[in-house]
């Protein structure tokens, strides 16, 4: 399941060699405590990986408890020369919080401070804290933080800060940076800084810029009242194209559903093998649709402009009748990562977004590129919003890994004729690095490492990921 890139360093010109490690080290444990400092081969291995690929194993890891800590970490790491990788829980997909080199890995799970302010309708957080908490934290004051990536049971609100994460909810409520009011944050220097929106959006900048311009230590979120009413449809499809037509007709004519999921047919078969739950084998492709609102009258009409966009394009629809039903159906969605993971011994993941204009085109282009490839690919993801999660599942043992990345980036090519882009919510980390030099103009890429450059000089943060090299090769 995993992309080895083995341990060998890729060293950086523009950062000192690590000096006298062990002393320093010791120092460091001196000044923050030796439960923050982890220095044994086995535990550092331990962060070495994201939920993608295997990178190299960090000099020293550290579990920073406060912003005082962050500071710390920050000056230790510019007195030894050594760059900082930000980690959160490591359920990422680019390889974005993953060691390329020889550098400390500065692990946020101890920073876990949440405070639910109900009049203000705000949570300040810190980042270490799970996405699953804040809305369980929230709900007895009638509250809820929308944003919902799949990986919310087990992701922390840092990495869906780093990688401006989604989920289901996207197309109606908005994205992690939408959320965000006041961002508190540690530069290559360590000195703390804290931003608000303004003329110039630097919580903009920040957000989603995956640890390569700071390291981000707190955050105030938004929080919105609890829709009171909400309802679940399956629409079952013969043809994953119908699929996205159904998707445009029913937004076409005035539904705004809370949640629209496309799930084609190999996801809709890996589930069914994880839960047994009943879910049609034979169907090409599946949309999982919620609406929601205070106006029950509006909760109804909005499912029944979704289901007859549906029925128009030849699916059976299935409305859940009760919260129990709908919450397995949803269920399922969340399950898809875990179910294809056990499908093949490795898989790649794409997470393009494209105008839901070009949306039958592309998932029918994917789907034909990988029967042409000869490999299993599989598609789902946020269809109301465009964002597509086709996955390239194999085994190194049987399959050419060299194809894998070709088809990869034909994937990537798709969605970039039809003006879409090569990152929705998982970010472009290390696995989609390369592919930046097709997406974005030259002018635009000096551009953006100008930006780098003003925030992280000396190339401490994160090296390695996001902007590919003036000549780029694959990892």
């Amino acid at each position: 399941m995993t992309l080895n890139l083995g341990q060998k360093p890729i060293k950086s010109s523009s950062r000192r060699e690590y000096a006298e490690p062990a002393r320093s080290a010791q120092e460091l444990q001196a000044r923050l405590g030796k439960a923050k400092v982890l220095l044994d081969l086995a535990q550092r291995r331990n962060y070495s990986y994201d939920g993608i690929a295997m990178g190299v194993t960090p000099a020293l890891v550290i579990l920073p408890g406060s912003t005082a800590d962050v500071v710390e970490a920050v000056h230790f790491a510019n007195q030894v020369g050594l760059p900082i990788v930000a980690r959160g829980a490591a359920s990422g997909l680019s390889g974005g919080a993953v060691p390329i080199q020889e550098s400390i890995v500065v692990s946020f799970t101890r920073m876990t401070g949440l405070h639910i302010d109900p009049l203000a309708r705000i949570a300040t957080v810190q980042p270490g804290v799970v996405t699953l908490q804040i809305g369980a934290r929230a709900k007895p004051y009638g509250l809820g933080y929308p944003p919902d990536p799949a990986s919310f049971r087990t992701s922390t609100i840092g990495g869906n800060l780093a990688e401006n994460a989604g989920g289901p909810v996207c197309f109606k409520k908005g994205v992690t940076g939408d959320y965000v009011v006041e961002l508190e944050f540690v530069d290559f220097k360590g000195q703390v800084h804290r931003l608000q929106r303004g003329a110039y959006d630097l919580i903009g900048l920040l957000v989603g810029s995956e640890g390569t311009l700071g390291l981000m230590t707190e955050a105030r979120l938004r929080l919105e009242p609890i829709s009171r009413y909400s309802r679940t449809l399956m629409a079952i499809f013969d043809e994953v194209g119908q699929a996205a037509e159904a998707v445009s007709q029913a937004i076409a004519a005035g539904a705004v559903p809370s949640k629209l999921e496309f799930v084609d047919n190999g996801c809709i078969n890996a589930v069914e093998d994880h839960l047994k739950m009943g879910l049609p084998r034979q169907a090409a492709a599946i949309l999982l649709v919620d609406t929601d609102g205070d106006d029950p009258l509006v909760v109804e009409e909005e499912l029944f402009w979704v289901a007859e966009a549906c029925k128009k394009h030849g699916a059976t629809v299935r409305i859940a009748l009760d919260s129990a039903e709908s919450d397995a159906l949803w269920q399922a969605r969340r399950s898809i990562s875990p179910a294809i993971g056990a499908v093949k011994p490795r898989r790649l993941n794409e997470d393009i977004a494209v105008p839901r204009s070009s949306l039958p085109a592309v998932v029918r282009t994917i789907e034909a590129l990988g029967k042409e490839y000869g490999l299993r690919v599989v598609q789902f993801g946020h269809i109301g919003d465009g964002n597509l999660h086709p996955n390239v599942l194999y085994d190194p043992k049987e399959d050419s890994e060299e194809k894998v990345w070709e088809l990869l980036h034909e994937i990537a090519r798709v969605a970039l004729r039809h003006g879409g882009v090569l990152s929705g919510e998982h970010g472009i980390g290390m696995m989609k690095r390369d592919f930046m030099s097709e997406a974005v103009d030259p002018e635009t890429l000096d551009a953006l490492r100008r930006v780098k450059a003003a925030f992280d000089p000396q190339n401490g943060l994160n090296p390695g990921k996001v902007l590919p090299d003036p000549s780029p090769t694959r990892p």
